[in-house]
């Protein structure tokens, strides 16, 4: 009989904890001994206006009223949770990121000129003055190209451009809503210490970039004690002739070279930005015949949309990662011990706006689960609301939900995941 003591619990407080994250965190070995505590809702941290003061006050009161230890303070969403959990582990003496390091992640200018200091592969970029009469696209950034918001996320306020026309209805969307995500942001900007060619363009600004091509993927690491470790590389693949994405997978299916090519590229941008005792994740587009990469965003958490797929292959999820690193560990290697060699999140999409009359029920779900192995089925169009009313939708459609399928190779999941899409009763009124 072992008759070792045991640790005490850990208290981890988790920003923005939701069902599905929080079914996955309970899944994590070991996590018998982890409290959950939620801190700030998801609809509080990302839907409507932004109110950060307001949501750091909140935060302090409810982790100043616990009666217990907080061990950890972590979350796996985008500003401003990021932000925030650099903010309040650095209040609290917990391990983290600083600040100034999170935010040359977040501000899409400056992360820019941070990866230009140590890597060619950036495309042509500039900022748009929103301020001007008539802006212009910035010195050598020509059409086509994407503008975007200097902070934002779900591809949100993003426009892929290709003429005059395009660019001036683009600014216009941009120079409307960049406020709700901008204005916060520059509030936290204030925090630190800026260079002068970002603090001239602030929070709320446009960049422009040329356009990238290629085929997208990501590498998936973290930072420990100054040593960086990328552990995984995935793909982003698009529906045909769209920007939107159509599902991630993994592992990569891409050449080794290529992969090779990120993990490097990764190690050398994490390493400038001076980044340390956090998880990432870095968008990239390849092209697998030459083996060329080029940087598309640097993401200053891990992805919570991936958090199955590792736990399909690897047998744990990346939130094993963010735990450990929150606690001040070390998370060690990760091996291939999942139930499965492939695994993808679909996103299944209507293009076109639609009033919803009738989605999926639990029990049509658990049935397709029951007949297909390797299958989770998170709806997101809501019955009684128009596919617009969502929040979080990207420039060009509307995500109806999101499918893990895991198989033993590409052509199976693939397979699969048709199976599940023929099977899923979505109904639409027109207009």
């Amino acid at each position: 009989m072992n008759t070792a003591p045991r640790s005490p619990e850990k208290n981890i407080f988790v920003i923005g904890l939701d069902e599905g994250n929080e079914e996955v965190l309970r899944r994590i070995p070991g996590a018998e001994w982890y409290r959950f505590h939620p801190l700030l809702s998801v609809e509080e941290l990302q839907h409507g206006e932004i109110r950060i003061i307001e949501l750091m006050e909140k935060a302090q009161a409810v982790l100043d009223a616990f009666d217990g230890t907080i061990d950890a303070i972590v979350s796996y969403w985008d500003f401003p949770s990021s932000t925030m959990v650099a903010m309040l582990c650095e209040k609290y003496g917990l391990p983290g990121v600083s600040l100034e390091a999170v935010l040359k992640c977040e501000h899409k200018y400056w992360s820019r000129l941070e990866q230009s200091k140590v890597i060619d592969e950036v495309p042509a970029f500039g900022i748009v003055d929103l301020d001007d009469e008539f802006p212009r696209p910035p010195e050598g950034v020509d059409y086509p190209m994407w503008l975007k918001p200097v902070k934002s996320f779900s591809s949100e306020l993003a426009f892929h451009v290709t003429d005059e026309a395009e660019f001036e209805k683009a600014v216009a969307e941009i120079r409307e809503g960049v406020g709700r995500v901008g204005d916060p942001f520059d509030l936290v900007l204030g925090k630190v210490r800026l260079p002068a060619e970002v603090a001239d363009v602030g929070g709320a600004a446009c960049l422009a970039e040329g356009e990238l091509s290629g085929v997208q993927a990501a590498t998936e690491g973290f930072v420990h004690n100054g040593h960086v470790t990328v552990y995984g590389a995935l793909d982003s693949i698009n529906y045909d002739g769209s920007p939107c994405f159509e599902r991630h997978q993994y592992p990569s299916q891409l050449p080794d070279d290529t992969v090779r090519r990120m993990n490097e590229i990764s190690t050398r941008v994490m390493e400038q930005i001076g980044y340390d005792n956090g998880t990432f994740s870095i968008e990239f587009f390849c092209h697998p015949e030459s083996g060329q990469v080029c940087l598309l965003e640097i993401n200053p958490r891990h992805s919570q949309s991936h958090a199955e797929l590792f736990e399909y292959v690897d047998g744990t999820p990346n939130h094993q990662i963010m735990l450990r690193l929150g606690l001040g560990g070390d998370p060690g290697e990760r091996r291939r011990r999942g139930n499965y060699q492939i695994a993808g999140k679909w996103y299944y999409r209507r293009f076109e706006d639609a009033f919803v009359t009738r989605v999926p029920t639990r029990a049509e779900i658990a049935t397709l689960r029951s007949e297909i192995p390797g299958v989770k089925i998170e709806l997101v169009a809501e019955e009684g609301i128009r596919l617009s009313e969502l929040p979080e939708q990207d420039s060009y459609s509307y995500e109806l939900a999101h499918l893990f399928v895991a198989a033993r190779t590409e052509r199976e999941m693939k397979a699969k995941y048709r199976r599940c899409v023929e099977a899923l009763r979505f109904e639409f009124e027109e207009g």
